[in-house]
C-alpha cells in the first residue's frame, strides 16, 4: 500500500515537472515574440540555450523514469 502512495507521488510529481516546463517555453515563447516586435532583434543564443536545457530536462526526466520502470520489471520477474 505505501509503494503505491510513493509511486502515485512521483508521478505526480512528473506531471507537474512536465506541466511546468511547457508552460514555461509558452511563456518564454511570448516574451521573446514581445521582445522581437519592440525591438526587432532576436536574441537567438537565448533562445537555442533555453530549449537545449528545457529539452535536456524533459529527456532526463524520461530516461529516470524508463530506468525505474525497466528495474521494476526486472524485480516482478
Amino acid at each position: 500500500m505505501a509503494m503505491a502512495n510513493r509511486k502515485k507521488k512521483k508521478s505526480v510529481f512528473s506531471k507537474v515537472i512536465v506541466s511546468l516546463v511547457i508552460g514555461l517555453n509558452v511563456a518564454f515563447t511570448a516574451a521573446v515574440l514581445i521582445i522581437f516586435t519592440k525591438t526587432m532583434s532576436e536574441p537567438s543564443g537565448l533562445i537555442i540555450a533555453w530549449f537545449s536545457f528545457t529539452t535536456v530536462e524533459l529527456w532526463s526526466l524520461a530516461g529516470i523514469k524508463k530506468a525505474k520502470e525497466k528495474k521494476e520489471s526486472n524485480y516482478d520477474c
